[in-house]
């Protein structure tokens, strides 16, 4: 963080979105923690008036030794800058989200620069309503497809992952709609492979035991509608047919007590995959074919 802001006027969050292109440029989008405000949720205004954590994006041309053309894109209370890519195009494209008011809820957009970080255009911004301090759509994840467009995946609090598209590199995003794949309320990740298929890492719904688990929300303060916050089973499921369908998915991660949510996937030799989980520190290697047998 010292790299980024000597003078301690940037510390990004632990959830940010990074990337370094075909041109070897470094570039990072961060929610910037030194202009945190306090997050006091009124639970008789079902709002959050002043909240402020605001996203900002930052690049490096030589390797993170140093770091340039930093800038803020928005002062609206960002929860998390989930992932980033370079499309084929050389576009960069990379997910955020703020808070809106009246009522309170969260929405997603993205922003794009066609000059390799330099400048930054935002999209068209998906609100699809609700009223929760964990409420709306959240903590998207994408990919580009082949035939160009891109397809993002929707954290919500109802009961299934919701997808949006964009035909114009992240310029503007619809249609949008459920995605068919059961979830909890934490944010997936995609990731292309090198064999070209799409790997999803998520929370389902429920454990895979059936069993069931307390929901929250409901009142207006956490959603305006019960929801599944189940966070036990870190799931990995597989697409061959450009996210139209998944394999039947694999529990690789579980805990009995606490969480295993919010991963990554690198894969830094074909078929073995690192995956993390920031909350709460899982780091795992592991080889696709354990898990297709």
């Amino acid at each position: 963080t010292g790299a980024f802001s000597p003078d301690g006027s940037l510390l990004p969050t632990d959830s940010g979105a990074f990337t370094i292109t075909a041109q070897g440029t470094l570039i990072a989008a961060f929610s910037n923690g030194a202009e945190k405000s306090a997050f006091s949720w009124d639970p008789v205004l079902k709002d959050c008036p002043g909240a402020r954590l605001p996203t900002y994006v930052t690049r490096s041309l030589d390797g993170g030794q140093t770091w340039q053309d930093t800038q803020k894109l928005h002062d609206e209370w960002t929860g998390a800058n989930r992932d980033m890519l370079q499309a084929r195009d050389g576009r960069i494209v990379f997910t955020s989200m703020k808070l809106l008011h009246n009522p309170g809820r969260h929405s997603v957009l993205t922003y794009g620069s066609d000059d390799e970080g330099v400048t930054w255009i935002p999209s068209n911004v998906i609100d699809l309503g609700g009223n929760g301090h964990h409420d709306g759509v959240t903590e998207a994840s994408l990919i580009e497809l082949k035939d160009g467009r891109l397809l993002k995946y929707i954290r919500t609090n109802w009961g299934q992952l919701w997808r949006a598209f964009s035909s114009d590199g992240g310029r503007s995003w619809h249609p949008h709609g459920p995605a068919g794949i059961d979830a909890s309320s934490t944010p997936p990740f995609l990731e292309r492979l090198s064999d070209g298929q799409i790997a999803l890492l998520w929370n389902r719904q429920f454990p895979q035991n059936g069993e069931s688990t307390p929901w929250r929300g409901g009142d207006g303060i956490w959603s305006a509608t019960p929801a599944s916050n189940f966070r036990g089973e870190l799931c990995l499921s597989f697409s061959d047919d450009e996210c139209e369908s998944w394999s039947p998915p694999v529990v690789i991660a579980q805990r009995d007590e606490g969480e295993v949510c919010y991963p990554y996937l690198f894969e830094p030799e074909p078929g073995v995959f690192w995956i993390m989980a920031h909350r709460f520190g899982l780091r795992m290697r592991l080889r696709q074919e354990d898990v297709l047998r």
